[in-house]
């Protein structure tokens, strides 16, 4: 018999991935991650008394961690360095990989468990000598963007029982058992910035202010001032308090003298890219080159593209079509067909 860690958060997807381990004849220990000193964070007292009723139904052992301090340095840290940087950051990816499937993997096997499991709508599947990540079932719910940076080691041993499902029959299985959170809501915001103030939790973490600056457009005119980069993400339009003939874009934030340079939608667009910190999952060692589709963002639609992986870590992403703000600190996702091939987080060139 199996012996599976799963993680809790007190929503329907984890809850239903406890039920059907259990019902597969594993045996299953929950777990949840206090992530965060907050009543509207992951963690908070009634997520977990909702997960520990979960657990109580099923009759299975339940454990809460308090993680906190390695959140914040593996999370919230990295997050606020890099909006410091002038990056927009995506720490879903690093609470996944640091946290969920680094920390809390680890605390499984310290618990004798053959593995861990999560309610992300992907799939694992062994494929000849590898371990291969795959989009789920239903499309409108697929997380493996997300997941991309996954080792083989971390993927030979997670399980994610809500692959092959949607999110509709998750929610189906919830309410004929009659778990109580069948329909509770999907939390939409970083858990670590609930209300979206991403510049007051910066100058939280780190203790600094950041200090006003100038609008220039691509000739180096000033437009007027901004109120820190912090505040500012490539591609964004509205929230700039400017009075302009025409609609423009933060292209760019240039830490080495705090201007923010916009531009017209035209200045956003970019025919290839940069990723460091590369993740293989499809090969030990990529080709030279491949064609493949990539993701420069969660909700952007895939593009066809070539990419020349390079041997400092690094890969050249070149697009078909040119596409619009594929801003650094952002993960580009490599996909052929369902399989993710790989990743890495956008850089300089």
């Amino acid at each position: 018999m199996e012996k599976i860690l799963v993680a809790m958060s007190g929503g329907v997807d984890s809850t239903v991935t406890a039920y059907l381990l259990q019902q597969a004849g594993c045996d299953v220990i929950g777990g949840m991650m206090r992530l965060y000193e907050s009543e509207t964070a992951c963690g908070s007292t009634a997520d977990a008394e909702d997960a520990r009723r979960v657990a109580e139904r099923l009759g299975i052992p339940f454990h809460l961690f308090t993680c906190t301090d390695a959140f914040k340095t593996a999370v919230m840290d990295r997050f606020a360095a890099a909006y410091e940087r002038g990056e927009t950051p995506n720490p879903c990816v690093d609470c996944n990989r640091y946290m969920k499937f680094g920390w809390l993997l680890d605390r499984a096997r310290l618990l004798g468990c053959d593995g861990m499991a999560t309610g992300h709508y992907a799939r694992v599947e062994r494929e000849e000598d590898r371990w291969l990540l795959k989009k789920a079932a239903d499309l409108s719910k697929d997380q493996s963007y997300f997941l991309y940076a996954l080792t083989q080691e971390q993927l030979a041993r997670v399980r994610f029982p809500l692959g092959s499902l949607t999110k509709d029959e998750a929610r189906q299985i919830a309410e004929t058992q009659g778990f109580q959170n069948a329909r509770k809501k999907d939390s939409q915001d970083i858990c670590f910035v609930p209300n979206g103030d991403y510049a007051a939790v910066i100058r939280r973490l780190t203790g600094r202010d950041y200090p006003s600056g100038n609008f220039v457009d691509r000739d180096g005119r000033v437009l007027g001032t901004h109120k820190g980069l912090i505040h500012y993400t490539v591609g964004q339009r509205k929230g700039l308090g400017l009075s302009l003939p025409a609609p423009l874009y933060v292209c760019e934030k240039r830490t080495a003298d705090n201007a923010v340079v916009l531009g017209p939608g035209e200045a956003l667009l970019s025919a290839e890219l940069t990723a460091c910190d590369c993740n293989w999952i499809k090969w030990e060692t990529p080709p030279p080159s491949f064609q493949c589709a990539a993701r420069i963002r969660y909700q952007h639609k895939e593009q066809p593209a070539t990419v020349y992986p390079q041997e400092n870590g690094k890969m050249q992403v070149v697009f078909d079509q040119p596409q619009r703000a594929a801003a650094k600190g952002q993960a580009v996702v490599l996909y052929d067909g369902d399989t993710v091939l790989g990743g890495g987080t956008i850089c300089d060139g």
